[in-house]
Parts: C-alpha cells; sequence; structure tokens
C-alpha cells in the first residue's frame, strides 16, 4: 500500500469555502489527503500577528501534520465575505500575502507555502 501525497490548510471556518479550498488542493497539487486547520479569519491572524498564542497553537498543528502525515505543503486560505474579517477582496489578498510570508519565515525550508484566495463564487486562486 503506497503512503497518501497529503497537504495541508489553514482555513477559515465558514462551510462554504472547505470544500473549494480541499478540491483545489487536490486537483492542483495532486494530494490525496488535506489535512485542514480551521480559524476565523486566518489571513488577518497571521498576517498581523494579533495572537501570539493562538498562531503558536496553530503552528504547532501544521508541525503535526508534517511529522506525523508527512505532508511538505502548506496553503494559508482566505475568501470573500468573511464575516470574522469584514475587509475588502483587495485588503484580504494582501493578507493573505503578507500570512503567507510570515508561515513561510516560521516554517523555513521545512514546508512550502502558498495563500489561496476563495471569490464569492467559490472559485479557488493561488496568489503570488
Amino acid at each position: 500500500m503506497t503512503t497518501p501525497k497529503r497537504g495541508t490548510v489553514i482555513n477559515c471556518i465558514d462551510g462554504r469555502v472547505q470544500v473549494p479550498v480541499i478540491e483545489y488542493l487536490r486537483e492542483r497539487y495532486g494530494f490525496d489527503l488535506v489535512d485542514v486547520i480551521t480559524e476565523p479569519g486566518p489571513d488577518l491572524l497571521f498576517s498581523q500577528s494579533v495572537d501570539r498564542e493562538r498562531i503558536g497553537h496553530i503552528v504547532e498543528t501544521v508541525g503535526l501534520s508534517r511529522e506525523a502525515n508527512a505532508s511538505r505543503h502548506l496553503a494559508i486560505a482566505g475568501h470573500h465575505d468573511c464575516r470574522a474579517n469584514p475587509v475588502s477582496d483587495a485588503v484580504h489578498r494582501d493578507q493573505i500575502r503578507a500570512a503567507a510570508a510570515m508561515l513561510g519565515q516560521l516554517l523555513g525550508d521545512e514546508m512550502s507555502v502558498v495563500g489561496l484566495w476563495v471569490d464569492g463564487d467559490g472559485v479557488v486562486s493561488a496568489l503570488e
């Protein structure tokens, strides 16, 4: 039996974005399974570094996904109409880029990190 190829995502708790993000990651990167860590408005949390304790807990959970499940790819997602982070789409995208950069610094070479944006139609795209 082969080991499933896994990825990890830090995603908003909003159920509207769970399935589109998982499907995107499975199709784009060929993951068999995606470990999902949910947090209200994670793009705000990581881009502003507002709560070091919560950030530390989430990073520990990412580490568990990496160590226990051999995940080497992390995505952080934000979305249109987020009730936990009610800002414009442009601000969300900037926050996602900043959050991905912060996570990349925290994780170093241990995992690749990408930011994902989910628009009002549920379409997922990677942010550069």
